[in-house]
């Protein structure tokens, strides 16, 4: 189980990535490439799943700190300490700790 420090950390690097993949200028390239993927066929529901992965706050901000949360937990050795109801308990914690 990860310490209030690490799920502090881990937080602010998952509103940070949320922020970089829904607003930064450095990704508004891709995000208007995609949205043109889009309009080449608007009825296609998994290009519009995706568009709503990546313009979304909530959703991106979900599956980032998910992602984030777990490259901490096997880089850090600590994956197999805990059962997976515990880590899916961190990602709720990281993911509404980012929201804030």
């Amino acid at each position: 189980m990860i310490d209030l420090a690490a799920l502090a950390v881990l937080a602010l690097a998952g509103y940070r990535a949320t922020q970089l993949v829904v607003w930064d200028t450095i990704l508004e390239r891709l995000r208007e490439r995609a949205h043109d993927w889009l309009a080449a066929r608007p009825t296609a529901a998994t290009r519009a799943a995706a568009i709503t992965l990546i313009t979304c706050t909530y959703c991106a901000g979900w599956w980032l700190s998910g992602a984030i949360l777990a490259t901490y937990l096997l880089a850090s050795g600590q994956w197999h300490q805990a059962p997976l109801l515990v880590h899916g308990i961190e990602w709720l914690a990281v993911a509404g700790a980012s929201r804030s």
